[in-house]
């Protein structure tokens, strides 16, 4: 059955979302084109295909036990030079989102791996561009905020086009969400069409 490339991720809501992944791609980032804006909770991880069922059966349990929890941003950092990335900073949610993670990526599970560097929750807004590029992406959003409430992750599975295309969503336990469970993954801006004018 071959392999497949997947990750799990907590996606940022419209109109942050849409906002935030047309800012990196003005910065000149290509990865805008494949993957809304997120949080990374379980980075690219290749694994048998067989396994499928088994890590959406895993994750669906790390879900029922999930609880809706405030994030907000704040600000831009960077992991230069160790990585050429830029991002929006998380000032709340941190924590729980670290936790989510570690659950994720269990010994036990089938997602069990080792990260190249520490956990970091983190919104790239630029990643892999001219410096000059990661400069502007780090000065121009310095001031952004945005706050909400998270209700849950996705999966995502990777394209052999470097696309990333949602597999499932999981909702924090349902009993928990006001108005019953939402969609975690909210629709945000196709930037691989041309914009329509204006």
């Amino acid at each position: 059955m071959g392999t497949v490339t997947l990750g799990v991720s907590i996606a940022v809501p419209e109109p942050y979302g849409s906002f935030l992944q047309e800012r990196r791609a003005g910065f000149g980032d290509p990865a805008a084109h494949g993957i809304p804006t997120h949080v990374t909770l379980l980075p690219p991880t290749e694994v048998d295909a067989s396994a499928l069922s088994a890590v959406e059966d895993h994750l669906a349990r790390v879900a029922a036990e999930g609880r809706p929890f405030p994030m907000r941003l704040q600000g831009t950092g960077t992991f230069r030079p160790l990585s050429p990335v830029v991002f929006v900073r998380i000032v709340e949610g941190a924590e729980e989102c670290a936790v989510l993670q570690e659950r994720i990526r269990a010994e036990s599970g089938p997602c069990a791996r080792e990260l190249q560097f520490p956990y970091h929750p983190h919104v790239t807004v630029a990643h892999g561009i001219d410096e000059e590029a990661m400069d502007r992406a780090f000065a121009e959003l310095k001031e952004y905020e945005a706050a909400w409430t998270i209700t849950g992750f996705a999966l995502y599975e990777q394209g052999a086009d470097g696309v990333w295309r949602l597999d499932r969503e999981y909702p924090f336990g349902a009993d928990e969400l006001p108005g019953g469970a939402p969609p975690v993954v909210p629709r945000q801006a196709d930037l691989s069409r041309p914009a329509a004018p204006r």
